[in-house]
């Protein structure tokens, strides 16, 4: 992808957006979240600095669900067996887009807690 221009690498970007969106159930789920937050997010109207929490942990959990299924996607092909490794591997991928989701829940509940506070 070297010296491509912007506009084609952008179009590679997206179009992994998309498969990835096709073929993972769980980012479509995490996408229909993400929109349910910013949505109580339009109707709660919590200060700036909120917003800019809360957009960057659903796009943290967002890109690690990327992550994992870019990772999935590569081990089941270069090893389509079963093998220990392989699971520790995609079973880390999963562990990462967890953590980040518990802490996206965890910014989300401080900032409903701070809304109801003032």
């Amino acid at each position: 992808m070297k010296h491509r221009p912007f506009g084609e690498r952008l179009a590679f970007a997206l179009a992994g957006i998309a498969e990835a969106f096709r073929g993972e159930s769980s980012l479509r789920v995490q996408v229909a979240a993400a929109i349910l937050v910013f949505a109580s997010l339009i109707v709660i109207r919590p200060a700036a600095v909120w917003w800019a929490i809360v957009t960057l942990t659903v796009a943290l959990v967002l890109a690690a669900e990327l992550f994992n299924t870019s990772l999935e996607r590569l081990l089941d092909r270069l090893h389509p067996e079963l093998h220990p490794a392989i699971r520790t591997a995609k079973d880390c991928g999963a562990a990462a887009v967890l953590v980040l989701s518990l802490a996206a829940i965890c910014v989300y509940v401080a900032m409903l807690i701070d809304a109801w506070i003032d």
